[in-house]
């Protein structure tokens, strides 16, 4: 039988191994110098002046949301073409959530469609206080528009930048935070770098990033100068707001600055599969990703659509490749479409784009590790499954 060929895969290399090793044997497992180090490295990346990582991107969002002060009466939009932990958040501070429908080409937040619900919010004085895009798959939204909009009916913004790390807009690294007040990096073992599990919330901001450390640790500090009491002695802290046990180990922290050093080769490697798939691809009936000029894509998912005219269904097609150990997967399910969402009010037809490219999606494999004859057996069984004779499953 032919070997498994997962669509995302870790790479952990002797150096990976060596970096861990050496915080195991230290004096520090968690909150010591390797995780200080991590948020350098990720400051230095991103060319930005805050980094705050903690034990994976939900919690990065949850802090991020927090940060910016979102609460119960406050509306927070995203995209339904996500993960759901990117509207969970939200609803994690008590706050309500809507969906902005996605652009049929990027597959990314529609910032025309945004700019229509924007007129209309605040016509209904329901503006938004924080808008989330997501750069669905490693590939920057149009954030120089999302920001415009932003200054001009005063909404904050956080980039979902979990499939991004590694990636450009405009010249500049996705993290920059040029156009955003956060930005959210995961390190999931199927991301572009991983720490086992991670994130990191990156800013500009000073006082945010001070929050978001604060709420990472139990909202308790050592510092003096934020406790309401005179400080009784070394022994002493103060907890001050309401945070959360977000925190994030040494161990996962060394991992992390090991694979960070790679970062530019992986990316490398992903647009170089991708431009592969595009060739080997080009004449089935299927829709290949659209890679924008102004952006370097991270390619974090390879994600095509199966046209109606192939004849076939994609779950035919899924499961054909399914059953040839090919470990396709979908992203994602419209989060207006999961059942707590729809006890929330949304229901079939709400974003009809989002739930379109829903129907017809796949995503197929895509990591630095795929070889030459991993590309061609992928592409080749693509071939087989439209052929007239090929009986899908």
């Amino acid at each position: 039988m032919a070997n498994f060929i997962p669509y995302g895969r870790q790479e952990i290399s002797p150096e990976d191994l060596e970096a861990v090793k050496e915080v195991l044997c230290s004096d520090w497992l968690t909150q010591g110098p390797a995780v200080t180090a991590f948020e350098s490295a990720l400051k230095n990346y991103g060319h930005v002046n805050y980094a705050v990582a903690c034990c994976n991107a939900t919690a990065a969002l949850h802090l991020a949301c927090k940060a910016l002060g979102v609460g119960p009466g406050d509306c927070v939009w995203t995209s339904p073409n996500t993960f759901t932990a990117s509207a969970n958040c939200a609803r994690f501070c008590g706050a309500e959530i809507d969906f902005v429908d996605i652009d049929p080409d990027t597959y990314n937040l529609c910032v025309f469609e945004l700019e229509k619900k924007l007129i209309q919010a605040q016509k209904n004085n329901q503006l938004p206080k924080v808008v989330i895009p997501v750069h669905f798959a490693g590939q920057s939204c149009d954030m120089a528009t999302i920001k415009k909009l932003a200054d001009q009916y005063g909404f904050k913004i956080i980039e979902d930048a979990s499939h991004a790390i590694g990636g450009k807009y405009l010249g500049q690294p996705i993290g920059s935070c040029s156009y955003s007040d956060i930005t959210v990096f995961s390190f999931h073992p199927v991301k572009i770098i991983t720490t086992g599990e991670g994130g990191a919330c990156l800013t500009n901001n000073g006082q945010l990033a001070e929050t978001m450390s604060l709420l990472r640790a139990h909202g308790i500090t050592r510092d003096p100068a934020k406790m309401l009491n005179p400080c009784e002695g070394a022994w002493y802290y103060e907890q001050v707001d309401l945070g959360f046990n977000y925190r994030i180990t040494d161990m996962q922290c060394a991992l992390g600055v090991s694979q960070i050093k790679r970062l530019n080769s992986y990316i490398d490697k992903r647009n170089e599969i991708a431009e592969q798939y595009q060739e080997l691809l080009k004449e089935l009936p299927l829709k290949l990703p659209m890679v924008k000029k102004d952006c370097l894509n991270a390619f974090h998912l390879y994600a095509i659509q199966v046209l109606p005219e192939s004849g076939k269904t994609r779950k035919e097609v899924f499961d054909y490749l399914r059953a040839n150990q090919i470990g396709v997967n979908v992203h994602y399910i419209p989060v207006h479409r999961q059942p707590y969402y729809e006890n929330l009010g949304f229901k079939k037809g709400d974003f009809p784009v989002a739930e379109k490219y829903y129907e017809n999606a796949i995503s197929l494999p895509m990591y630095p590790g795929l070889t030459q004859e991993d590309l061609a057996r992928v592409a080749s069984l693509l071939e087989m499954v439209f052929t007239p004779e090929t009986v899908a499953l």
